[in-house]
């Protein structure tokens, strides 16, 4: 036996969605139904577990063989599920993931979806979902189902007969999307970076769940006390209605079309003091400073530590990673200067005292999310990230000297684009020190063709700049940076001849190439880019643009349009992307918890040095030849972002 693919069907209380697999699996009540198997592509068989058979003796020997590769789509499901069911831990290494295979080819990340896109003959089944609905999870008691939670094979047979088949044409499925897309195998490397992946999302991260609990007690206590008060002063039963609430602004002579924190932030700078406090209350009221803490009750672990956080090349056009169930990419910031003796209140309940110190306890809680998360008892944490590093890859890539210069001496980019582009001196807090911002907006926004559209979305308007002056800021950016903005371009015309005539172009060490329906960018670091079926078409401007197939904005499939400066985006993400790889790997054995956009959080023992971990983490690819990366950190108790 060379290989084995799988897909089993599972019973658990735990919602799957809202949990993870690492949780749903450590259920008491959690149970395989259905094990359906080839081996090495043969015939499929369905082991009925819920009807009292036993899955072979030789194949419960494979899933530890280590020399046997296991398939499944999405296989993090299948190995957790499996090592809880087995009680013995089935190491990642030799499972290999169909979904993993498909996103590297730019497929869309369902079993479902990729059947359609690859028009394979043996598609999903669609009557699966109801399926699921009626065996893998619980049911709601009524006098029909005779109040029964569950439903078993034997409460309706004919639908079992349906899911049995249903679970054989998963197998069939899986291993007519490896035959369609054999001609593309996926590097070895690939699947090592995958296990590092799986190890990460194996070991987890450990929360306070003291902290956590205490949190969401008092933000219902923080909720009950703000409602009262706002009833108090409105007279609404339900003040939180944005019905409601606009209906009494209005009697009350404030017209208000929307309740969008943006709007209200705005209209409380302006609005008469009794409106201004009602809004005020209003926005303390909405912030929803609680989901994460209940993310992380529903997700934990019986260890007090949360699996499972991170997806493996989640982002469909540049493999980067993508955040699940609590998701750490997108925590509040903390701004606080006592975050250590606001926490410490938290933990031990202390509600009149958060109450005295601080106004707004919805925003403490908010800050205080990072600080859930805890190393084990005598260690750590090391948070080490890197300076920069997308604007650093891009002037590599661009080969625009001038800042490859500032990042060699070690000065704020801000700062010299500022200079750069005013052609004065700017200092952070010194001569200039107002066009920093200028810079920083710019910098922010122009990096990838954005024009005054780009700068208005990131904010220039709210943070004092005028109108007439972002076409200019435009145009002093693209002029201090020429490189830059002819890469844009280059890529543009590679990428079209490409597409247009099926040739291979090279631009700035990027590889363009057409193959089989699929446009690749092979990255410097060998890793290739794919785009589903490209051709020319016309964009929204009227001009000629390539054309792929992707999940677009509506989370659809669909064709997508793209341009010169997006292609660029793209090369400079994947690469930031590898790099981060290159680093993880590096850093392999110091127990990596997590990984944040560009930071690393390791679980340290206390005597590991952070100057260490920096130093090694900005070590430059073999690939990289001349990129200046740079690693900084800190250490803490907690986690937290450390304001530099």
């Amino acid at each position: 036996m060379k290989s084995l693919s799988i897909d089993i069907e599972t019973y658990s209380s735990v919602s799957l969605q809202k949990a993870g697999v690492y949780k749903y699996a450590e259920s008491p009540d959690f149970d395989i139904l259905l094990f359906g198997y080839s081996v090495d592509g043969g015939e499929v068989k369905v082991v009925d577990l819920a009807c009292g058979e036993k899955i072979p003796t030789y194949i419960i020997e494979a899933l530890s063989d280590e020399s046997v590769i296991k398939w499944a789509f999405n296989a993090q499901f299948e190995r957790v599920c499996l090592s809880n069911y087995l009680e013995e831990w089935l190491s990642p290494e030799s499972w290999h993931c169909t979904m993993v295979w498909s996103a590297t080819l730019g497929l869309p990340l369902s079993l479902e979806g990729v059947g359609a896109v690859l028009g394979l003959e043996k598609q999903k089944l669609t009557e699966g979902k109801s399926l699921i609905k009626y065996f893998c999870v619980p049911c709601v008691p009524t006098k029909v189902n005779g109040g029964r939670t569950r439903n078993i094979p034997q409460h309706d047979m004919e639908k079992w007969e349906k899911f049995k088949a249903y679970n054989l044409r998963d197998v069939e499925t899986e291993i007519s999307i490896q035959k369609k897309l054999s001609r593309f195998p996926v590097p070895d490397y690939i699947w090592d970076e995958h296990h590092l992946d799986q190890e990460i999302n194996d070991r987890g991260i450990g929360l306070d769940m003291t902290f956590v609990n205490k949190a969401i007690s008092i933000d219902g206590k923080s909720r009950d006390e703000l409602t009262k008060k706002l009833q108090n002063i409105t007279d609404l039963d339900n003040p939180n209605s944005v019905v409601l609430m606009k209906g009494w602004l209005s009697d009350n002579g404030l017209e208000m079309d929307s309740l969008g924190k943006k709007v209200v932030a705005e209209t409380i700078k302006t609005a008469p003091k009794h409106l201004a406090d009602v809004l005020s209350l209003r926005q303390q009221l909405a912030k929803s400073s609680v989901k994460k803490y209940t993310a992380m009750q529903t997700a934990v672990c019986k260890d007090s530590r949360a699996r499972g956080m991170f997806q493996y090349y989640g982002a469909n056009r540049t493999g980067r990673f993508a955040g699940r169930i609590i998701q750490l990419q997108n925590l509040p910031q903390n701004h606080m200067s006592d975050l250590k003796e606001a926490r410490s209140l938290v933990r031990s309940g202390n509600y009149d005292a958060l109450e005295l110190l601080y106004d707004d306890i919805p925003d403490t809680l908010s800050q205080l999310i990072r600080t859930a998360f805890v190393p084990q008892d005598g260690r750590k944490f090391i948070v080490a990230d890197f300076s920069a590093i997308e604007a650093r890859v891009l002037a590599w890539l661009a080969g625009e000297k001038w800042r490859m210069q500032v990042f060699a001496e070690g000065k704020d980019i801000y700062c010299s684009s500022a200079s750069q582009m005013f052609k004065v001196p700017v200092e952070k807090h010194g001569i200039n020190g107002h066009l920093r911002q200028k810079g920083k907006i710019a910098e922010l926004a122009l990096g990838y063709g954005g024009s005054v559209g780009a700068l208005t979305s990131m904010g220039a308007l709210e943070m004092g700049l005028n109108e007439d002056e972002l076409q200019p800021l435009v145009n002093a950016w693209r002029n201090s940076n020429p490189m830059i903005t002819a890469l844009w371009w280059d890529i543009d015309r590679a990428v079209k001849t490409t597409v247009r005539e099926h040739i291979s172009t090279e631009v700035a060490g990027l590889r363009f190439t057409y193959e089989s329906g699929f446009l690749f960018m092979r990255l410097p670091s060998g890793r290739r880019l794919a785009y589903v079926k490209p051709r020319m078409g016309v964009n929204q401007f009227g001009s000629e643009s390539v054309t792929y197939e992707g999940i677009g904005a509506t989370k659809k499939w669909e064709r997508l349009e793209s341009y010169g400066p997006k292609f660029t985006e793209n090369a400079v993400q994947a690469i930031a992307r590898d790099i981060l790889i290159f680093a993880m790997q590096t850093l392999r054995n110091c127990s990596i918890v997590a990984h944040v956009h560009d930071e690393l959080i390791i679980e340290a023992d206390r005597r590991m040095s952070l100057d260490a971990v920096c130093e090694q983490m900005g070590r430059t690819p073999p690939w990289a030849k001349g990129l200046l990366l740079r690693a900084d950190g800190y250490e803490c108790d907690f986690y937290k972002k450390d304001k530099k």
